[in-house]
């Protein structure tokens, strides 16, 4: 059964977290929560993991109720950005703590729960490590003891706040990889929250994208990428510039260029949106954007260079020819977004 998530809002004073979100996630989906800060994100997964009650709306999963259930019976694991590890306990016992808690006609035995946390600890690639404490581990270690406490319970749904936020980058893409893995062993339905798109694009399934507390589109990471459905999101996900234009009588003006525009172009002032690997750099007299190079990247034998165009900057693959800071070129949008301003 999906979790359905059905016109959820929740306020705090003036501010509107959550307004009427409504989402889906279907069984063993890998969903990212992405968005600012402050769009509503990290109040949407602590109304799922029951840390938040909403002012209105529904949540479903595997046919419950999920707002009826107090957070311990909901069966959900969460995972948050700095660990929340206990310091005077060892990985082991941290791994079982969520265990030995329950209520003793709940509770497995000793030797379940030491089966259990070897099991986990052998998951999360930490074989061994049992009977060191936190701050003998570094913080990808203590991420997965995280995570491997939070897979414990045995939940049915995992909620992810943010988790490799204190990491440095390399570690973040190492555990990248990690991560999807244990999904994908696991089955479980997860949420995750990030503010980093390519954590979001890499990871997920689909990804639901938050603003000022309204998601503003679900979709694959394809599609995200190369069909955002608003200006907001081609300048959220990825690098790319945006441009004031006008459709007119079939054509599209763009700075003193002019090209017929597609056959649905909305008419009048549009926002037209392109990156860098869907235009290419020619000579100045050439048909394009006016523009200027600025820095140029040489690595083997291709040239990368950052252009100024309108105002605002992107890097493209340049031919040799072109690789001049401070040449005058003129930029060639191949394949571009119109969106109505």
């Amino acid at each position: 059964m999906p979790l359905i998530i059905d016109k959820v809002s929740k306020r705090f004073g003036d501010h509107a977290a959550l307004d009427r979100v409504s989402l889906e996630a279907r069984p063993g989906e890998f969903v990212a929560l992405l968005g600012p800060s402050g769009s509503g994100k990290t109040t949407l997964l602590r109304v799922l993991a029951g840390l938040e009650r909403p002012d209105q709306g529904a949540v479903w999963f595997d046919g419950e109720d999920l707002l009826a259930m107090d957070a311990r019976a909901r069966r959900i694991g969460m995972v948050f950005q700095h660990y929340a590890l206990f310091r005077h306990m060892n990985v082991a016992q941290n791994i079982a703590f969520g265990l030995q808690v329950r209520p003793a006609r709940r509770r497995p035995s000793r030797a379940e729960i030491s089966a259990r946390v070897e099991r986990l600890l052998a998951l999360v690639q930490l074989d061994g490590l049992g009977g060191r404490y936190p701050s003998q581990l570094s913080g990808g270690q203590r991420q997965r003891v995280a995570l491997a406490r939070a897979l414990a319970i045995e939940p049915r749904m995992l909620l992810l706040d943010e988790p490799f936020g204190a990491l440095d980058a390399k570690v973040r893409r190492d555990l990248r990889v990690w991560l999807r893995r244990i999904h994908d062993e696991t089955g479980l339905t997860t949420i995750f929250v990030t503010h980093d798109q390519e954590e979001a694009l890499d990871l997920a399934d689909r990804v639901a994208i938050l603003r000022d507390g309204r998601i503003e589109q679900v979709d694959t990471p394809e599609r995200i990428y190369e069909a955002p459905a608003s200006a907001f999101i081609f300048d959220f996900v990825g690098e790319g510039v945006q441009l004031p234009g006008e459709v007119s009588d079939g054509m599209l003006t763009l700075a003193d260029w002019r090209t017929p525009a597609p056959a649905n172009a909305p008419a009048g002032p549009v926002m037209v949106s392109f990156r860098g690997e869907s235009a290419e750099v020619l000579p100045a007299r050439a048909e394009g954007l006016p523009s200027r190079v600025i820095s140029v990247l040489r690595r083997g034998g291709s040239s990368r260079a950052t252009c100024e165009i309108g105002g605002q900057t992107l890097v493209l693959n340049t031919p040799q020819t072109l690789a001049t800071p401070g040449l005058e070129v003129r930029v060639a949008p191949r394949s571009y977004l119109l969106h109505p301003r």
